[in-house]
């Protein structure tokens, strides 16, 4: 994939999914623990995303399911920027044609004046 899409979810101060899914499991110390609560009371995204983690049955599940969220988006975000290009290379043939055009314009009609006198 493109270099522009790796580290889509990985520059935060946000706690690891990993984090998440261990504090939810219980599996955190009491001091991992307190950090992570720290952050949720500011963290907006990070509670909503305890929340739904919290809600899941099948927690061993959810690290193979956020790789597959993860590949789709980036498979969504990868076609987007493919997408953009191409027109934006389309942009600038027309560009190119139309100098062109405009040039031979301007060549025809400095010999056709040139002729006449």
């Amino acid at each position: 994939m493109n270099e522009h899409f790796n580290d889509i979810f990985v520059t935060t101060s946000c706690p690891t999914q990993q984090q998440l899914l261990d504090y939810v499991q219980g599996k955190l110390s009491a001091e991992e623990q307190h950090e992570v609560e720290m952050h949720l009371s500011d963290c907006e995204l990070c509670s909503d995303a305890l929340e739904g983690l919290a809600a899941i049955k099948d927690k061993e599940k959810i690290p193979g399911w956020i790789i597959e969220m993860k590949w789709s988006l980036l498979k969504k975000l990868h076609k987007r920027y493919r997408t953009r290009r191409k027109s934006e290379n389309y942009i600038s043939l027309a560009v190119i044609i139309l100098c062109i055009l405009f040039l031979l314009l301007a060549l025809f009609w400095a010999y056709h004046f040139s002729i006449r006198h």
